[in-house]
């Protein structure tokens, strides 16, 4: 929902793309600064407290937006709500990645990432349904506050092992150890490329798609449906995604795929302008947008030992968050500059780029997987 409600409410309040950049890019700050120490917090608390904490943070964020006027509330809550939203996926993560290993936790990863992408899919409906009926923004903020309160809640009925925490030193888990990691260990670099990749890709189509169709004179409505339609192509795909890669050949095939059909959705994106269009090219991006992350999570989980897989994926998620807070800035900048044509193109073109660098880096993986001793 916040994909939707918050460029809007921006536009309401007058925002340049360079302003409205810097209020999308706010959530992601502090996520980046601490997801490695919030890591450590998952590891010796477990997931189920860390869960509620998250979403009573959450809960916080959005109240804030609703009672502080003007670009003041919409940063302070995009602060709170970036910081919760990290916690909340890193507590969910560590229990999944405990579960199992191989093609299980493939289908585990492909199923919790549909229901994120379930969520995606009917967020933007709902907020793009209820701006039409009010009129604007109103009071969606506070409708989201007590959706984000009950879900937090809900993750009280966790057991096992979300309830258990260990005792780890920092060595395990601080910012020395994640760089020693991400030097030495190739497995975690693959990961860590698929992410960038993708989440550059998903910060640049959530922030300003909205903006762009509303500069092509969209109704609020269809807004809403454009937006949700990636959610909804890579909400479909992520149940089979065992089976997908299966039949591409591997996970190093499927995602280099992914890739090009993330590059090439997002780089003609600028130059659609008709809704059919837009919508082809919305189901390139989930295509492979519904592999990448997936993907990424299980090759972080198999690469690193349990004791580390917390701090890991505090690292992997400080690299995603770091993108989603550069991608809308210097996709702002480029669009003060220019226009939606040159700055789409520029960024599928980036992602191509990357694709190239990671293609590199699972060639070492499996020289480095081939020389391990079994």
């Amino acid at each position: 929902m916040l994909l939707v409600a918050v460029p809007v409410r921006g536009l309401e309040l007058g925002a340049t793309p360079l302003v409205l950049g810097v209020v999308l890019s706010s959530q992601y700050l502090l996520p980046f600064l601490l997801a490695i120490p919030l890591g450590g917090v998952v590891t010796r608390h477990g997931g189920r407290k860390t869960l509620v904490a998250g979403a009573l943070v959450m809960t916080a964020g959005l109240m804030l937006m609703q009672v502080l006027p003007g670009y003041y509330g919409l940063i302070c809550g995009q602060l709170l709500i970036g910081l919760a939203h990290l916690q909340m996926v890193l507590s969910a993560q560590t229990i999944i990645s405990s579960l199992a290993t191989g093609s299980r936790l493939e289908g585990y990863f492909g199923w919790y990432s549909t229901w994120l992408s379930g969520g995606q899919v009917i967020g933007p409906l709902l907020a793009g349904g209820w701006i039409h009926w009010a009129g604007g923004v109103g009071n969606l903020f506070l409708v989201m506050a007590g959706i984000a309160l009950l879900g937090g809640l809900s993750g009280l009925a966790l057991t096992g092992d979300a309830t258990l925490g260990m005792r780890v030193s920092g060595k395990q888990t601080g910012f020395r150890a994640q760089a020693s990691l991400m030097r030495r260990n190739t497995g975690v670099q693959v990961s860590v490329a698929i992410t960038v990749a993708g989440m550059f890709a998903m910060g640049v189509y959530g922030s300003y798609l909205p903006v762009y169709l509303d500069s092509l004179e969209m109704s609020a409505v269809m807004i809403g449906v454009l937006v949700s339609l990636r959610s909804g192509v890579s909400m479909v795909i992520r149940p089979f995604i065992p089976r997908i890669i299966g039949a591409v050949g591997g996970r190093e095939r499927s995602t280099m795929l992914a890739l090009c059909s993330v590059s090439v959705g997002l780089g003609c994106l600028g130059f659609a302008g008709n809704a059919p269009a837009i919508a082809l090219l919305s189901i390139l991006v989930g295509l492979g947008g519904g592999l990448t992350q997936p993907l990424s999570m299980v090759v972080l989980a198999e690469s690193v030992g349990r004791e580390q897989r917390s701090g890991a994926l505090g690292m992997r998620l400080m690299a995603n968050r770091a993108v989603h807070f550069l991608a809308p800035l210097l996709f702002g900048g480029v669009l003060g500059l220019s226009g939606f044509g040159l700055s789409f193109g520029l960024s599928g073109m980036l992602v191509a780029l990357i694709a190239v660098v990671l293609f590199r880096l699972q060639g070492r993986h499996r020289v480095s997987e081939s020389g391990t001793p079994g």
